[in-house]
């Protein structure tokens, strides 16, 4: 099959572009980089040409109030010029437990562009998953003051990026879910203890105090970014991925 993906110069996108070659697909990568952009809607049209599937792995270039916007138009864009162009099957890569949390604007942002896709003409499939291994450096940093680091004992279940893209390969080569999978790590952490380990693994001295006002984390209530019920679990364990 010819596949798009769009967002396919990122951590997720670079290697489904990769995993669908290998399987003997045409992946084609396309990006702001290669001259797409899915909020003008520039290159668009080109870029979604004669593809069987369009995989939207695209991001908001902030987590703020802007990014309901930045989804609510390029989804349009995107639904529309695969639409267009007789597109079979539309997936995206969201969040586990992302309609769960309304107080984060991100997460209300993923929660509306699942929905329009959803409500839109393309049989779809969406691919939630869990918080990135590959994130926790960038946690760390958020609420890092001196020697100690600030994080909430919010629960959450860390799944490697190359697990995350092997499920939206396998996916995306499939027949449209027209409804959710969700995909988790293997282990459940606390973030305070998964700084700990983090910090612990990479010889770094700082300590990690808890505090559940910290960071963007600490709006998140309950369990709600740890899967429950139908999930798929991923083989990678953190501590195997930190070594």
């Amino acid at each position: 099959m010819k596949i798009a993906v769009v967002g396919g110069t990122g951590l997720i996108g670079s290697q489904v572009v990769k995993n669908l070659k290998a399987a003997g697909h045409q992946a084609v990568p396309h990006s702001l980089s290669t001259g797409v952009d899915i909020v003008t809607g520039q290159g668009l049209e080109d870029a979604v040409a004669g593809a069987d599937v369009v995989v939207n792995l695209t991001n908001s270039p902030t987590f703020d109030d802007a990014s309901p916007d930045f989804f609510r138009t390029s989804m349009a864009n995107l639904l529309a010029a695969s639409e267009k162009s007789g597109v079979g099957h539309f997936v995206v890569l969201s969040i586990v437990g992302v309609d769960q949390v309304p107080q984060l604007d991100y997460y209300r942002a993923k929660a509306l562009q699942e929905d329009i896709l959803a409500g839109g003409p393309i049989p779809y499939s969406i691919v939630r998953a869990t918080q990135f291994m590959e994130f926790m450096d960038a946690v760390l940093s958020w609420t890092a003051d001196g020697e100690t680091v600030r994080l909430p004992r919010t629960p959450i279940q860390p799944i490697a990026a190359a697990d995350v893209a092997a499920t939206v390969t396998e996916v995306a080569a499939g027949t449209p879910l027209n409804g959710i999978l969700n995909v988790a790590g293997p282990d459940v952490y606390t973030l305070d203890e998964l700084g700990r380990i983090t910090l612990t693994a990479k010889g770094d001295g700082r300590s990690v105090v808890i505090d559940d006002t910290a960071g963007m984390f600490a709006a998140v209530q309950g369990d709600v970014l740890v899967a429950h019920g139908d999930v798929r679990i991923a083989p990678t364990h953190y501590a195997d991925w930190l070594a």
